[in-house]
């Protein structure tokens, strides 16, 4: 079953104001009734929209005179929006009426969602597009909007481990070569005097072989032990008491 109202509102795409339009019971009651939208028709509302007619007709001039403006501006729009995509065309997002409804609003264009057409409801890849803004009543504008990838910054890519280690190496050989060292990290010999010489003025090195020649003396061999004077055989049997024997045995 239907019901008979009367529009005290514009509301698209049922009607404007004053309209009297037949819609279900349950849309009537549950939200056009409720929100003020618009009233049953009776024969006492009738009378009082007709009352009103003519200012309700001048709003409606006034409403479709501002959508012929905006229409016109709308229409000399150039939109373009960037958008991820891969290197196929294809988005890797979509282009939704809200998108639309975003770029528009920073052009000073206050648009409600709904109002807005597109193509298939959503736009997938790169190219340009025809869409449509319901304005007012019949008022209709056509834009077109380019959809273009988005240029993304590559990240440079991070040199291998062994790589980086020895570009680490060349900068320390680098850095040591500058402050006076060799690349195997030892200080550089400009200046440094001959080996022969730099042994001798140490004096570490020139006490060594008094040390060494000093272990004779520690340890004299024939002050230790006196071979001669330990087995003296002239002084235990002297030589004439030997040379008696003979004249003994006579």
């Amino acid at each position: 079953m239907n019901m008979k109202v009367i529009l005290n509102k514009d509301i698209s795409p049922l009607g404007e104001e004053g309209d009297v339009k037949e819609v279900a019971k349950g849309y009537a009651r549950n939200f056009l009734l409720p929100r003020g939208i618009a009233l049953r028709y009776t024969e006492r509302t009738a009378r009082l929209f007709e009352s009103r007619k003519g200012e309700i007709d001048e709003r409606k001039k006034l409403k479709r005179d501002d959508a012929a403006s905006v229409k016109e501006r709308l229409e000399a729009l150039e939109l373009s929006i960037a958008m991820p995509a891969g290197a196929n065309g294809k988005l890797y997002g979509a282009v939704t009426s809200q998108t639309v409804v975003d770029e528009l609003s920073k052009q000073g264009f206050q648009i409600e969602r709904k109002r807005i057409e597109i193509p298939g409801n959503s736009i997938k890849s790169t190219g340009k597009y025809k869409f449509t803004v319901k304005l007012y009543g019949n008022t209709v504008a056509e834009l077109f909007i380019n959809i273009a990838a988005q240029k993304t910054k590559t990240a440079a890519k991070e040199p291998p481990a062994k790589d980086r280690q020895r570009r680490t190496g060349e900068g320390r050989n680098e850095n040591a070569a500058g402050a006076g060292e060799t690349p195997g990290g030892d200080i550089a010999s400009e200046g440094k005097p001959p080996e022969g010489e730099q042994a001798a003025s140490t004096p570490a090195a020139a006490s060594a072989p008094v040390e060494a020649a000093s272990a004779p003396v520690a340890a004299s061999a024939p002050e230790a032990a006196s071979v001669p004077e330990a087995a003296s055989v002239p002084e235990a049997a002297s030589a004439p008491e030997a040379a008696a024997l003979p004249e003994a045995a006579k």
